[in-house]
């Protein structure tokens, strides 16, 4: 089993990000503008890698994350939820309209580590999969949307990096799990 790295969020913690998550979409869309943010102290202030997945009318509109746990915690999730509603190549940036029936949810990830594929455990680890300059990730709760066995999540992760689905097989290609505290506006409870 893989531990979330540090300590676990509290909900206050959690309530925290959120609200810096959604004042950091809502001034960059309705006023063009970064929000000013007192800093953040805790848990929130240590170094941590996360995603900011957002949707609009319950439809995925951007999923952007960083798993590089350079930056505190409450920077990565503001820079993330930024990006994810502007920036994700996949989708259209977010305008005023969509900010009504805007929903956030946070990904906040262990540290990730060297896993075998006969230990992947759908829903409870997300994968990564690097091949020389090729790199692909999947967050755990992909796995149970899809209802994903273990070895097509592993296969899926392959394919988002670009190789094919048995690329995991190649000696070369490393494989890498973490887990995460996932938590969203529609399903924490108010503060």
């Amino acid at each position: 089993m893989l531990p979330l790295s540090d300590s676990a969020l509290s909900n206050d913690d959690r309530h925290a990000l959120l609200v810096r998550a959604r004042q950091a979409i809502v001034e960059i869309v309705l006023h063009r503008r970064i929000a000013d943010f007192p800093p953040a102290a805790g848990r929130l202030a240590a170094p941590g890698s996360a995603f900011v997945t957002v949707h609009c009318f319950s439809k995925l509109r951007g999923c952007i994350g960083r798993t590089d746990p350079s930056l505190p915690l409450a920077e990565t999730v503001v820079q993330c939820a930024i990006s994810a509603a502007l920036h994700d190549p996949r989708f259209a940036p977010l305008d005023p309209a969509d900010i009504p029936s805007l929903e956030i949810e946070i990904s906040v990830l262990s540290e990730m580590a060297p896993i075998s594929p006969l230990a992947i455990e759908p829903g409870k680890h997300g994968l990564v999969v690097i091949q020389g300059t090729r790199r692909g990730l999947l967050l755990p709760q992909v796995a149970v949307e899809h209802h994903w066995s273990a070895d097509r999540f592993l296969a899926e992760t392959c394919k988002k990096a670009g190789l094919d689905g048995d690329a995991c097989l190649d000696p070369e290609t490393k494989i890498l799990a973490f887990t995460a505290d996932v938590f969203s506006e529609t399903e924490l409870p108010p503060a």
